[in-house]
């Protein structure tokens, strides 16, 4: 009998169009609801909620799985491949703040305003971790995986990755060079899941570059977080420093780029085939 994973075209963008569509509702209520929270928590809050519910709706209505189907099963492996992706992520993120210093374009200078102690490290590190996951399972889950299984991976990476860029468009100071940097970003991502077969690859990937930004005072994505009692300050143009955006929006993040797409592909992580792609190859 024909898998009720090989849906014609029109069954497949309903699919999507539902993922879509309870992903974009669960983000407006949510967006209410976390109204009283700063920005902040509240994108982070707001993105994790959206995709556990876009992809468990989903997921429960059409495919009669679980989240661990789309690549999130906790086992060894799982924590191998989040694991060498935070290395991959924190050493991106390294080389674009080690440069700058060692070249003296910046300098680490105490940051009164941004007092430093271990519940305020602990709380950024909690609330970047759920924004790494929230962005990766909804951007990398069910509806991402079905149009991999059906279109193939350049036809659905590109097109995300876009998608990825144009949700940070609301991001204080974001710029052209910003908006390209994320779009490469999320194709890092999606060539992450191809590489892995799982979440937790490109979640590690993601969650480290976020948290080792900050942990250096640098600005992430237009924000700015008190973590260490220092900040990064600048005597470089916009170009290699980001701005108010941060380093995501210089060209030192588009130097880089390429040595973490690198790393992702030679780093020895567990392989697996995900539920959606294993059913609809079979």
């Amino acid at each position: 009998m024909e898998s009720e994973l090989k849906p014609n075209k029109p069954r497949l963008l309903v699919r999507v169009l539902v993922f879509g569509i309870v992903a974009f509702a669960a983000r407006e209520i949510l967006a209410r609801l976390f109204g009283f929270a700063g920005p902040l928590v509240a994108g982070a809050m707001v993105v994790f909620g959206a995709a556990l519910l876009s992809n468990g709706v989903t997921l429960r209505i059409y495919e009669r799985a679980r989240f661990s189907d789309i690549g999130l099963r906790l086992d060894g492996g799982s924590l191998r491949n989040f694991g060498w992706g935070a290395a991959v992520g924190a050493g991106a993120a390294l080389l674009v703040i080690l440069m700058p210093l060692l070249m003296g374009l910046a300098a680490m200078a105490p940051a009164p305003e941004q007092p430093r102690n271990v519940g305020s490290v602990v709380f950024v590190s909690i609330v970047l971790l759920m924004g790494a996951m929230g962005e990766e399972i909804l951007f990398r889950g069910y509806g991402f995986q079905l149009l991999l299984a059906r279109w193939g991976a350049f036809s659905t990476i590109l097109p995300t990755a876009v998608l990825f860029a144009a949700a940070h468009g609301g991001n204080p100071d974001i710029t052209e060079l910003g908006y390209f940097n994320t779009f490469l970003w999320g194709v890092l991502f999606g060539l992450c899941f191809l590489r892995s077969g799982d979440l937790w690859l490109p979640i590690g990937v993601h969650f480290a570059w976020n948290w080792t930004l900050p942990l250096f005072g640098a600005n992430l994505s237009g924000f700015t977080m008190s973590v260490t009692g220092y900040a990064m300050r600048w005597n470089a143009s916009p170009i290699w420093s980001g701005g108010g955006y941060g380093p995501e929006a210089s060209l030192l993040t588009t130097l880089v780029m390429p040595l973490a797409a690198y790393a992702v592909w030679r780093i020895p992580v567990r392989v697996d085939k995900p539920f959606l792609l294993r059913e609809v190859s079979s």
